[in-house]
C-alpha cells in the first residue's frame, strides 16, 4: 500500500492532459522521446519535462541508450496499478485519443519503412555485413551447442533475413519456418535454402510483431540479431511467447549495450544493445526465464560489438525442472 503523500504525488503527476496522453501511448510499448514529441506535436523540452514528472512519481521508467532515451510504464507498485486503471478507462472514441493512436501508427510505419529500405539496400550483402560486426563462427558454434542435437519438431525463425539460422540448424528440426517482413530478404533466403537442398524449411513474409496464426505452436523460436531493430523488444518477446509450445524455448542472439550511434543513424538500429538486466525484465514480463547466458566480445577490437546469447524458457517449465532436480 502507498503512503498518503506518495499517492497524492502520483495523482498530481497523472492528472494533466498531456501526461495522461503520454501514459496512454506508453501502454502500447516503449517509445523514445523523439517518437513522443512527433506524436504529440510538442517541443522536446516540454515533453521531457512531462516525462520527468511521470518518472519522479514512479509512473514510468527511463532507459538511456547513447544519445536517446526510451520510456515505458512502470510494471509494479501502486503507481503501476493506477496507470492500468486510468488507461483502461480511457475512451477509444475520444477525439484526442484517436488522433494520438493514428499518430503512433504513422511513427511506427516510418520506423518500418526505414528498416525496410535499409534491408532492401543491403539484402545481397547481408551475411557479409553481419560477419563484419561479430565473431560469427564462435556465436554459431554456441547456437548449435545450446540447441543440441535435436531434432525439435517445429522451429520458428523470426526476422529470418537471408535464412542463415534455418541453414545452420538444418538437421536439428523436422519443420522450419522463417518469417520476415522484407520480400528481398525472403527471396534470397528461399534461393539459399533451395540451393542447400533444405526441403523441410520454408520462408514467408510476415510481421513478427503480430504473429497470431502464422505457424501454430513452435518448440524453438529464434530471434537472431533481430530485437535491436525494434523500439520495444519486450513486446516482441511477448508476441513470440504466444507462439511457443509448452516447454519450448526462445533463443535470442543480440548485441550487448554499446555507444556506436552510427548503427542507429546508418543501419536502422533502434536499440543500442541489450543488457542482462533488460533482457531478464523483458523475459519475465513475457512469462519467460533466462536458462542460459553467454557473451562473445569482439576479439579484434575491444571497442567493437559484444554479442550475447540468451536461452529463455517459460517460467512454469523452469520451476517444474528445478523441482524435479531437487
Amino acid at each position: 500500500m502507498a503512503e498518503l503523500d506518495e499517492l497524492v504525488n502520483v495523482l498530481k503527476a497523472a492528472g494533466e492532459v498531456t501526461r495522461l496522453r503520454l501514459l496512454a501511448l506508453l501502454a502500447s510499448g516503449e517509445l523514445s522521446v523523439k517518437d513522443l514529441t512527433d506524436i504529440l506535436g510538442q517541443s522536446q523540452p516540454r515533453v521531457s519535462r512531462h516525462l520527468k514528472l511521470l518518472a519522479d512519481a514512479g509512473l514510468v521508467e527511463r532507459y538511456a541508450e547513447g544519445a536517446w532515451a526510451y520510456y515505458r510504464l512502470a510494471h509494479s507498485g501502486a503507481a503501476a496499478h493506477l496507470v492500468e486503471w486510468l488507461v483502461g478507462n480511457l475512451s477509444e472514441d475520444d477525439p484526442q485519443r484517436r488522433a494520438d493512436v493514428l499518430a503512433l501508427q504513422e511513427v511506427r510505419k516510418a520506423h518500418q519503412a526505414q528498416a525496410s529500405a535499409y534491408f532492401s539496400k543491403v539484402a545481397d550483402s547481408w551475411d557479409l555485413l553481419r560477419s563484419l560486426h561479430v565473431p560469427e563462427s564462435a556465436v554459431e558454434s554456441a547456437i548449435l551447442d545450446v540447441v543440441g542435437p535435436g531434432p525439435v519438431e517445429t522451429l520458428l525463425d523470426l526476422g529470418t533475413g537471408t535464412g542463415r539460422m534455418l541453414e545452420l540448424l538444418a538437421g536439428r528440426y523436422h519443420r522450419g519456418i522463417g518469417v520476415d517482413s522484407n520480400r528481398e530478404m525472403i527471396a534470397i533466403a528461399r534461393a539459399k535454402l533451395a540451393q542447400a537442398g533444405i526441403s523441410v524449411a520454408q520462408v514467408r513474409p510476415g510481421d513478427i510483431s503480430a504473429l497470431e496464426g502464422t505457424s501454430g505452436p513452435a518448440d524453438l523460436i529464434v530471434l537472431h540479431q533481430v530485437l535491436h531493430y525494434f523500439d520495444d523488444p519486450g513486446q516482441i518477446l511477448i508476441e513470440a511467447r504466444k507462439g511457443l509450445r509448452a516447454g519450448g524455448g526462445v533463443l535470442v542472439v543480440d548485441f550487448a549495450p554499446h555507444d556506436l550511434e552510427f548503427l542507429r543513424q546508418e543501419h536502422a538500429h533502434r536499440r543500442l544493445g541489450m543488457s542482462e538486466a533488460q533482457m531478464g525484465a523483458w523475459a519475465s514480463a513475457a512469462g519467460l526465464g533466462v536458462e542460459r547466458f553467454e557473451s562473445f566480445p569482439n576479439p579484434g577490437d575491444e571497442r567493437g560489438l559484444t554479442v550475447c546469447l540468451w536461452m529463455l524458457r517459460d517460467i512454469q517449465t523452469q520451476s517444474h525442472n528445478k523441482d524435479a532436480a531437487e
